[in-house]
């Protein structure tokens, strides 16, 4: 069990790749926090963690607010002990063409992505730096890379995590804290509304018809890399951003 007697927070985790990763750091021997403002779902993720013999705990929390950031790791750390492995991975989108995006847009994409993030990474970072051992794993997005048509804000706010997780590596390094990101192409829920919209359909699929693979991932093909980024496996990786796209970048 490679996790075994971690501490993770997963934020963003009610479904999707973030349920994912943590049912499966559940299976490496991690004890669980999910972390999202979807309720229901993230008490599901609990309880499948749990049904399979894995400890977690749901804590809600809106990462755009850094008070409740502050008291969800303090939570976090009266239930299961220190932080070890942080997963920015909540996100939200709000498409729309740049010339047409609102303000409300696109400083609610900023908010979750990149402040929360940021407070998130500030939230856990004092133990790891006492403790001399963290990893802390960046959601970014192929979007972040080759750009998306409707999604400014949300290409903005994934590059941001690419600069936080190159600034955060240099800093933190010599504590022995990890930081890398991991830029997947997934379809998931959130990222299924978009391509079902409409307004963007004929670029999705004209998108998906040059895809090497021709087809979207499963969040179960990316989860993979978050085990071996978490772990000890991963001890000389720090800085990096790993593209789980299917080689999406390959045609553009």
């Amino acid at each position: 069990m490679r996790l075994k007697n971690r501490v993770a927070v997963i934020t963003g985790a009610s479904q999707g790749i973030g349920r994912c990763i943590a049912q499966r750091y559940a299976e490496e021997g991690a004890a669980v926090a999910v972390i999202d403002v979807n309720v229901s779902g993230g008490e599901e993720t609990v309880a499948l963690i749990q049904a399979a013999g894995g400890r977690a705990t749901f804590v809600r929390c809106d990462i755009s607010k850094r008070e409740e950031v502050n008291a969800a790791a303090a939570q976090v750390k009266s239930v299961f002990g220190p932080i070890d492995i942080l997963v920015n991975n909540a996100g939200i989108t709000r498409p729309a063409m740049l010339h047409k995006m609102t303000d409300a847009e696109w400083s609610q994409v900023i908010d979750v992505h990149m402040n929360g993030s940021f407070y998130w990474l500030q939230a856990v970072v004092h133990d790891m730096i006492e403790r001399k051992w963290g990893r802390i794993i960046f959601v970014s997005s192929s979007t972040a890379q080759n750009g998306s048509i409707g999604q400014i804000n949300y290409a903005a706010a994934k590059s941001a995590m690419l600069g936080m997780t190159r600034t955060a590596a240099r800093e933190l390094g010599k504590h022995n804290i990890l930081v890398n990101a991991v830029a997947p192409a997934a379809a998931t829920e959130m990222t299924k509304t978009i391509m079902n919209d409409p307004k963007f359909a004929e670029q999705q699929a004209a998108a998906l018809k040059q895809h090497p693979l021709r087809r979207s991932a499963e969040p179960d093909e990316i989860a993979p890399t978050f085990i071996y980024l978490a772990s000890e496996e991963s001890s000389y990786m720090t800085g990096q951003v790993l593209s789980v796209d299917g080689g999406s970048m390959l045609v553009r």
